[in-house]
């Protein structure tokens, strides 16, 4: 279908129920779906999923703001004590090489 086409759909007052039927099954949404499509409700699902705290959402509002799960210090604290850890074991088998010899 061509963008002049779709042009002209979307010009349309109504839409003759065999093409709403094919452009519902083109977009895999059920026809009352688009019948019952409510401008306003959308608008608000969409303004109650985006986070605008952030500043990129406000530029960009492609971009979500992502609050992860788990503390971050955390996990960089967890890093560093397994890296002692890893550290710690090589000061070991370097100990234990330099005594076999």
């Amino acid at each position: 279908m061509s963008q002049q086409a779709i042009s002209l759909i979307e010009q349309k007052e109504t839409i003759d129920t065999p093409l709403l039927q094919q452009i519902s099954a083109i977009l895999k949404i059920p026809v009352e779906a688009i019948q019952n499509f409510d401008e306003e409700q959308a608008i608000t699902v969409i303004s109650n999923t985006i986070n605008n705290n952030d500043n990129a959402t406000m530029t960009n509002p492609a971009v979500f703001n992502y609050q992860p799960s788990f503390n971050p210090v955390d996990k960089m604290v967890e890093l560093y004590e397994r890296m002692l850890q890893q550290q710690r074991e090589m000061i070991d088998e370097l100990k234990k090489l330099v005594e076999r010899k």
